[in-house]
């Protein structure tokens, strides 16, 4: 784990040098392919590694996320340290805060608080607002903007999941649900993705209840699997330059029902489940256990402009940041708070790919708003009405603007037809 700025810039200098070395162990062809192979694994392993720690003190040192993690007592001197980080604190600021010298802070996080007694622990829980019963936030974070792990799956409250809602559903039966549940998330998810392994990356504009989360997962991954198991899925590429063909889909009637034939082509899996009671989801992108990109969509709000934009976002975590060193599974609510850079990242990419910006710059209807100016517009860029309503509607804070335009009622009958008739068979 990186401690300080001069850490990081440490580890960056190292993950440099393995990466020089990594390029030199596959141009030395006078080596034996074999023991290049073992060479170059054994290098990756550790710029993964590396890389990884980079990713998150580079997004804890943001402020922009806050980190809530169910955790053992002895997990608490790594939270301490994730939290001084998160709350952009030095290990001297850290030290002014609680009058001692700077060396002192040194030295217990090098020694994970070994050192250190009950009572400075407590001391220095309370100057960060670490609450071992639950979690710590940075001062600029929102708590809906999170990011979610457990210490080991033999951490989590299985009574605290959704049991009724989930029995309703038909996901477990039997006389002790907590016990259901949690034999319905290893069986359909796996107990890695209840810990850091696949930590949960939430934006949203409320508290999310983490519990819910985690069955909604169970139950996305449950339906991912079938789906690569009943049809055949293609191989996915880390290019998105197909994705035009399905920006040209928004244009069908059935679009939204086409996509996902779309998708699947190209090795993701799209999987609709409407969202649990406290979580307000819109989207989630994730990888399976099998490695291939899941994106999730609850149709919340049953609107095609909704629909496209949060494909899109999705699809914008798949393409630049599933596959690096964050290792995060993402959640989100299209109108939550997150502004971290992730988020915006994932935004940029669904505007850019749906209306290119400098076609964006061109459409008359931004300033006219008329419907027939959407219309002109939607036409030369060769966009359903709805992708440029929905843009309009958002950047203007005006949600009661071209309610004709943004294809109300027209996402869910598509996929619960599909499902319906999939039953009756």
């Amino acid at each position: 784990m990186i401690f300080s700025d001069r850490q990081y810039a440490v580890s960056m200098e190292q993950a440099n040098k393995l990466k020089a070395a990594l390029g030199h162990v596959h141009k030395d062809n006078e080596k034996h392919e074999r023991l290049r192979k073992i060479e170059a694994k054994a290098l990756e392993s550790q710029v993964s590694d590396i890389e990884r720690e980079i990713a998150d003190y580079e997004l804890l040192k943001s402020g922009s996320v806050s980190f809530t993690e169910s955790f053992s007592l002895g997990d608490l001197p790594r939270v301490l340290i994730q939290a001084r980080i998160a709350q952009g604190l030095s290990q001297t600021d850290l030290a002014e805060r609680l009058r001692m010298k700077p060396q002192q802070v040194q030295r217990y996080e090098a020694t994970e608080y070994m050192s250190a007694s009950l009572s400075r622990i407590i001391e220095v829980a309370d100057a960060l607002h670490v609450r071992v019963s639950q979690s710590f936030s940075s001062a600029q974070a929102p708590a809906e903007n999170a990011l979610y792990a457990w210490s080991d799956a033999g951490d989590v409250d299985w009574s605290r999941f959704p049991l009724r809602e989930m029995a309703k559903r038909g996901w477990i039966r039997g006389a002790n649900l907590a016990e259901a549940a949690r034999s319905y998330f290893f069986s359909a998810a796996g107990p890695q993705f209840a810990t850091a392994l696949h930590r949960k990356k939430v934006r949203s504009g409320n508290a999310p209840d983490e519990f819910s989360l985690l069955a909604w997962q169970a139950r996305v991954l449950e339906i991912a699997r079938i789906e690569c198991e009943a049809k055949d899925i293609g191989e996915f590429q880390l290019n998105d330059s197909w994705l035009s063909e399905l920006v040209v889909l928004t244009r069908d009637h059935d679009g939204p029902i086409k996509a996902r034939e779309c998708l699947k082509r190209n090795g993701i899996v799209l999987v609709v489940e409407p969202h649990l009671p406290g979580t307000y989801l819109d989207g989630a992108a994730m990888l399976s256990p099998a490695g291939h990109p899941v994106v999730a969509l609850t149709l919340r709000y049953d609107r095609l402009d909704n629909f496209w934009f949060v494909l899109f976002h999705e699809l914008g975590h798949v393409f630049l940041h599933l596959f690096t060193a964050l290792r995060l599974d993402f959640f989100d609510e299209e109108d939550g708070t997150g502004n971290d850079y992730v988020e915006n990242e994932a935004d940029k990419f669904a505007l850019d790919r749906l209306i290119p910006e400098v076609l964006w710059k061109q459409c008359l209807s931004r300033f006219a708003l008329t419907e027939e100016a959407i219309l002109i517009d939607a036409e030369r860029i060769g966009v359903d009405p709805s992708i440029i309503a929905g843009r309009i509607r958002k950047e203007r804070g005006n949600y009661q603007m071209f309610n004709n335009l943004i294809g109300s009622g027209s996402v869910r009958s598509q996929f619960w037809r599909i499902e319906n008739d999939s039953h009756a068979r």
